[in-house]
């Protein structure tokens, strides 16, 4: 077993009592090689038993209600609400939940986790925005399903590639460009046809526009931290960390 201590991140935010939160690191598991250590994806190339452990691991040291919903991410904007009693695991990028239990999950390795909540505490939800789903609208979508004003939201961004690490090339800059022009301001031209993107600075930008003003997180870099997270791009074989939010009960007023 790894002599890794479990680790995560609690999210700082103005969030109702009732809602618990977390973003895993890398940190804390059973997985060897190019998973090392608390990997949580069952479909990186990891071996099932240990995968398993971890998410053992986790449900036990988190003291989760409940299992995760995991999801079978496609870099879509299909969002589930919980529970959910379809095909395991379903096709979706992001779960929404106003139940005491279920725990929503998203599984990132440099893609956006943006946790989501209201102030009242009514409901929770997950949402998986790499780049292509950011620019489909999975944000939009997971607020949506949630049939709250926007104005009543509070999101957190968890972490993700930074912006001295994500290069893109033309088309990810004008698929967003192409909707908000204001998104310019998140890409910086290095050379030409590549541009460095600010994906939380996009994710800002759409949140705002949709009025949602309450936002917080931001400011890690999956890439630039090995020893703290997992990143796909830095790595390309590599183990998959972990953003969950649920409810606990009734806000306390």
């Amino acid at each position: 077993m790894s002599t890794d201590s479990f680790a995560w991140i609690t999210p700082h935010w103005p969030a109702p009592t009732n809602v618990a939160a977390c973003m895993t690191t890398r940190n804390g598991g059973v997985s060897q090689g190019p998973y090392h250590s608390l990997n949580l994806g069952d479909h990186v190339g990891d071996q099932a038993p240990w995968v398993a452990q971890n998410r053992a691991l986790l449900e036990s040291r988190l003291n989760l209600p409940s299992a995760p919903q995991w999801l079978n991410q496609v870099h879509g904007t299909q969002i589930i609400e919980l529970p959910y009693n379809g095909p395991q695991p379903p096709q979706a990028d992001g779960s929404v939940s106003r139940d005491v239990g279920p725990v929503c999950a998203v599984m990132t390795a440099d893609c956006l986790p943006v946790l989501l909540c209201d102030k009242a505490g009514s409901v929770v939800a997950a949402s998986h925005a790499g780049w292509r789903g950011l620019a489909a609208g999975v944000i939009e979508r997971t607020i949506e399903t949630m049939a709250v004003t926007p104005e009543s939201l509070l999101a957190w961004l968890g972490p993700a590639i930074g912006p001295e690490a994500f290069e893109v090339g033309e088309d990810v800059v004008q698929a967003f460009v192409s909707q908000q022009s204001d998104s310019q301001q998140a890409f910086r031209h290095t050379s030409e046809n590549r541009w460095l993107a600010d994906i939380y600075a996009l994710a800002r930008l759409r949140l705002r526009a949709i009025g949602v003003a309450n936002i917080s997180g931001g400011g890690y870099c999956t890439f630039h931290e090995p020893k703290r997270f997992y990143s796909y791009r830095r790595d390309k074989l590599t183990g998959r960390m972990a953003a969950l939010i649920w409810l606990t009960g009734q806000a306390q007023i």
